[in-house]
C-alpha cells in the first residue's frame, strides 16, 4: 500500500466512478482500476460494491474511506510542517448558525487577512449536522453546542451562550416550562441540540410542547412568533443581531437551562497547520473580548 493507491482510493470513493476519479486526479482510467485492485488484494477486502459502471463503497470502504482521509491529512500536515511554508490549501470550517452570524464573521477576516493562502470553506448546520461532517472527514473543525464526550473528537470551549424564550409581545409572563404547556413552538430539525435543549426545559416540568413546526432559520422563527404564532427558544446574541427583535417578548429561561457552551471540535489528534492558527486566532479574540472582572 502506497499514498498514491490511498489518494486514488479517497478520489474513486468520493466521485462514485472510476472515470469521474480518473479526470479529477488527471490519470487513466485502467490505471485506477488496477491501482484499486491491487489495493484490495493487498487489504484481502472488498472496497466496493460494483454495479454496471458506477461504484459503491462496502462496509469495508467506508470504513477504510475515514482512515484514508486520516492519512492523507497527516502526510500534508506533515509536509506542510517541515517546509515552514505558512498555512495553505482548503480548510473546511462547520459551524451553528447563530455562532456563524454573530460569534465568529471578525476571526474570519483576521484569518483571511492573514493567511491568504488558505481556502476558508464555510458551511452553517445543527450541532448533529457539523459532528457528522468532522467524524466523516467532510469538516475540518466545527462549533457546535458543547462539551462533545466522543472519543474521537476534542475541542475548546470558545463562547458562553444565554438561552432565551421569545413570545409574541402580549403573551403572559413565561417562568417555566408549565406557563406554557401544549404550546406550539418554532424550532430547528430533530438533530439540533438546541432543539433537544428546548423539550428537555419542557419535560423537567413535567410539561410537552404542543405542535413543532420545524424551520430553516432563526428570522423565519422571530418572523413566526412576532406574528402571534407560538414560542421559540435562540441565544440573546443571535436575538439582539436581527431587526424586529422588539417585536417579541423575550423571557430568561431558569438557572439550570439557562447558559449553553459553545465549543470548537475536531477529530483528535489531526490539528493541521490551518487549524491550528484559527484556533490561535480564535483565542486571542476570546481573550480580548472577556472583560477585566472575568
Amino acid at each position: 500500500m502506497d499514498l498514491v493507491q490511498l489518494e486514488i482510493f479517497k478520489a474513486v470513493a468520493e466521485q462514485g466512478s472510476i472515470s469521474a476519479a480518473a479526470q479529477l486526479i488527471h490519470r487513466v482510467p485502467s490505471n485506477l482500476t488496477t491501482r484499486i485492485k491491487q489495493l484490495e488484494q493487498d487489504l484481502g477486502v472488498e472496497l466496493f460494491i460494483r454495479e454496471k459502471s458506477r461504484l459503491r463503497l462496502s462496509p469495508a470502504g467506508w470504513s477504510f474511506l475515514d482512515y484514508a482521509r486520516r492519512i492523507l491529512d497527516l502526510v500534508a500536515e506533515a509536509r506542510l510542517t517541515v517546509s515552514g511554508e505558512e498555512p495553505q490549501g482548503p480548510f473546511a470550517l462547520g459551524s451553528l448558525e447563530s455562532t456563524a452570524a454573530v460569534r465568529i464573521p471578525a476571526v474570519l477576516a483576521a484569518y483571511n487577512q492573514q493567511y491568504a493562502k488558505v481556502e476558508l470553506d464555510l458551511s452553517t448546520g445543527p450541532s448533529g449536522t457539523m459532528i457528522e461532517g468532522v467524524l466523516s472527514g467532510r469538516l475540518v473543525a466545527a462549533f457546535v453546542d458543547g462539551p462533545i464526550l466522543h472519543p474521537t473528537l476534542e475541542g475548546v470551549p470558545v463562547f458562553d451562550e444565554e438561552m432565551v424564550i421569545i413570545a409574541p409581545l402580549q403573551h403572559a409572563p413565561i417562568t417555566r416550562g408549565a406557563d406554557v404547556n401544549g404550546e406550539s413552538i418554532y424550532a430547528f430539525r430533530a438533530n439540533c441540540s438546541y432543539r433537544h435543549h428546548f423539550e428537555s426545559w419542557f419535560s423537567h416540568d413535567a410539561a410537552v410542547p404542543g405542535k413543532i413546526f420545524e424551520m430553516e432559520s432563526y428570522h423565519g422563527m422571530l418572523a413566526c412568533v412576532s406574528a402571534g404564532a407560538g414560542l421559540a427558544m435562540m441565544p440573546r446574541s443571535m436575538l439582539e443581531s436581527m431587526p424586529g427583535c422588539s417585536t417579541v417578548s423575550v423571557w430568561p429561561m431558569s438557572p439550570d437551562f439557562r447558559y449553553l457552551q459553545t465549543w470548537l471540535i475536531w477529530r483528535r489528534g489531526t490539528v493541521s497547520q490551518n487549524l491550528s492558527v484559527f484556533v490561535q486566532l480564535l483565542e486571542d479574540q476570546v481573550q480580548a473580548n472577556r472583560s477585566p472582572a472575568e
